[in-house]
């Protein structure tokens, strides 16, 4: 055991594969006289082969040596081991019979050796050489592996990530998990088997956790299907299965990962969807080569768009933020990984309309996409002239610079919170979606709306707070066990902004296909049970009351707004109602209203403004009373 842990000196192995050798080649003699012969013969045959053994013994040390076969550590030969030792054996047979030939012909017409000893010999010293390096390694790990099994592992994924993750798993010897089998959605794969374990469908997966007593999983496929993972990742959480995941491979190092790469699944990779195709052409012809303003650029949305558009070639990018500490974040950021992309930070505020008068004069945007806005409800609902003044006159003074300065198109990011608010935040965003596409009727700017939910792991999203919470041992507060929520991660969302914006004619209102709500209570139970605790012994849920304007409930559409399909399955447009004169007068009266600092006026006029807009949970609730 202790000598399977220490090197063997380098002249030990080189030794040990010469004298293989020779009892290789003395093996294919005695395969050439079928095990048995006279004395005679015998004695002819070495009177031949003492004179070419020396030069056997030679030719092979030089051989081996060249080829640094004995440097190798043995207990851990590999794959590139095996090919250095084939080749080198090989090279050797090689040599043996051009020497054979230029004795038979320049000396005593003997060859070195017989042409089906030199093939023999080949094909034995191959099998004793390599074959005793696997023996040392197998030994090794059969040794040096814990006794004590911790975790019976179900690998999902039959394929090389998987493959790899089994090796991995094996080569560790202080690994304490036994391997159970694999497990893949292709139905053709079920019943054959993977360097020894069974391939078993998906659908086994209920049979295997209670026959063979699974307490691991590890997701092993670089792409899954979201469907199909969510499903056996849920399950497996039900029922107290650990859910691992194999990262990507750009995460690995020199082409390999080791098992403390493998990390529990994170909460994101289980409310994604599957991923979303665009239509890359029309994409790169719309925004390569043009001049572009992203407000907001320093946040989730915004940030995210900008990786987004920086891949289809843009003359410039401009990222406009107030935030210098998130903005120098950024900068960096792009330095580091896109080294031919034109770019300016500006640091400035959408409200102050001669800084951005000045932005607009000074680069002359050919696009705008305006992610900049206050988000967060609690703090809108105690600050009403905050959200008139950043989300509706910080839009005004966009959409009407970009008019004024004859902007090709004009994309606002937008929240489900619009469509029928009950809060100012979402008030607010609403009447900036009235004002937008109302201008898109005045001059040659086309100005587009998308409209999404929740964005995982955006800044100040539920999913980070429950996870300080779980570290801090609790309790995660949830506000109400009705509470639903739509939610997207943010490559999705800027996908299909870009998507929607490019797509649209102007005036439209698109919706995304946000699939199934989530119930935030649900949510909670699962980031618990990722985390390896369990919901009232470990930690509890706390339920605090609904917050000023939240909704139960998010909705993407207005009851007077239909859907329209578009070429993209994901991405639907609204029918909305055409606006009237008066109220966008009405909104131009509001943002003049910011200097008196009522709040009680402020959303008096915003409800006038969006009649369907009736808060909830909020000290506003008294102006919707008859």
């Amino acid at each position: 055991m202790h000598l399977l842990k220490t090197n063997t000196p380098r002249w030990v192995i080189i030794l040990l594969d010469l004298l293989m050798s020779l009892a290789a080649l003395f093996f294919a003699y005695l395969i050439r006289f079928d095990l048995k012969t006279d004395l005679e013969v015998i004695q002819t045959e070495w009177d031949i082969l003492s004179k070419s053994l020396w030069l056997f013994v030679l030719v092979k040390f030089v051989v081996f040596y060249s080829f640094k076969i004995h440097k190798g550590v043995v207990r851990h030969t590999s794959t590139e081991d095996l090919k250095r030792i084939m080749f080198a054996t090989f090279l050797s047979s090689l040599a043996f019979a051009i020497l054979g030939y230029i004795r038979y012909v320049f000396f005593d017409e003997y060859f070195l050796f017989p042409n089906s000893v030199l093939l023999v010999e080949f094909l034995a010293s191959s099998v004793l050489i390599v074959g005793s390096r696997f023996l040392v390694k197998l030994i090794y790990h059969e040794t040096t592996k814990s006794r004590e099994i911790k975790d019976r592992v179900l690998i999902y994924g039959a394929g090389i990530s998987g493959l790899i993750t089994k090796r991995t798993i094996e080569k560790d010897g202080r690994s304490d998990q036994a391997i159970i089998g694999f497990i893949d959605d292709d139905k053709k794969l079920s019943g054959n088997r993977l360097e020894g374990k069974t391939i078993y469908h998906s659908s086994k997966l209920e049979k295997l956790i209670r026959e063979e007593g699974v307490t691991k999983l590890i997701i092993a496929i670089q792409h899954p299907d979201k469907n199909n993972q969510n499903i056996i990742a849920d399950f497996c959480i039900e029922n107290n299965i650990t859910v691992q995941k194999v990262p990507s491979t750009k995460s690995w190092i020199n082409g390999e990962f080791s098992l403390k790469q493998i990390s529990k699944i994170d909460i994101n990779q289980l409310l994604g969807r599957k991923p979303i195709f665009l239509d890359e052409k029309r994409i790169g012809s719309e925004l390569k080569g043009k001049i572009i303003l992203v407000t907001g650029a320093a946040g989730s949305i915004g940030s995210g768009m900008v990786r987004q558009i920086s891949k289809y070639y843009p003359a410039k990018l401009i990222l406009l933020d107030q935030a210098e500490s998130p903005s120098y974040d950024l900068q960096n950021e792009l330095l580091s990984e896109n080294n031919n992309l034109d770019f300016e930070v500006v640091i400035g505020d959408i409200r102050n309309y001669e800084r951005m008068k000045n932005v607009f004069q000074t680069y002359a945007p050919n696009y705008v996409f305006h992610a900049a806005a206050y988000k967060h409800v609690p703090l809108m609902e105690n600050n009403p002239s905050e959200a008139l003044l950043t989300n509706i006159q910080g839009t005004k003074n966009l959409v009407d610079l970009s008019l004024s300065m004859d902007v090709l198109k004009f994309v606002m990011i937008s929240t489900d919170k619009a469509v029928n608010p009950t809060n100012v935040m979402g008030a607010s965003k609403r009447i900036a979606e009235i004002y937008a596409q109302n201008a898109n009727s005045i001059g040659s700017t086309k100005f587009v709306t998308t409209r999404f939910g929740n964005v995982l792991g955006s800044n100040g999203s539920v999913i980070p707070l429950f996870q300080r919470q779980i570290d801090q041992g609790g309790p995660i507060t949830v506000t109400d066990e009705r509470v639903t929520r739509f939610f997207m991660t943010i490559p999705e969302a800027c996908q299909l902004v870009l998507e929607a914006g490019t797509m649209g004619d102007g005036g439209e209102i698109f919706v995304f296909d946000m699939g199934e709500s989530v119930k935030i209570i649900d949510l909670a139970k699962k980031m618990i049970r990722l985390s390896g605790l369990e919901l009232g012994k470990d930690i509890q849920i706390k339920i605090t009351g609904l917050r000023p304007g939240e909704k139960l409930y998010e909705e993407l559409l207005a009851k007077e707004e239909n859907t329209l399909a578009t070429h993209h399955p994901q991405i639907l447009k609204a029918k909305i109602r055409e606006e009237n004169d008066s109220r966008i007068n009405d909104i131009s009266d509001l943002v003049a209203m910011f200097g008196d600092q009522n709040n009680i006026n402020i959303v008096t006029k915003m409800k006038s403004i969006v009649p369907e807009f009736i808060s909830n949970n909020s000290t506003f609730e008294k102006l919707d009373k008859k």
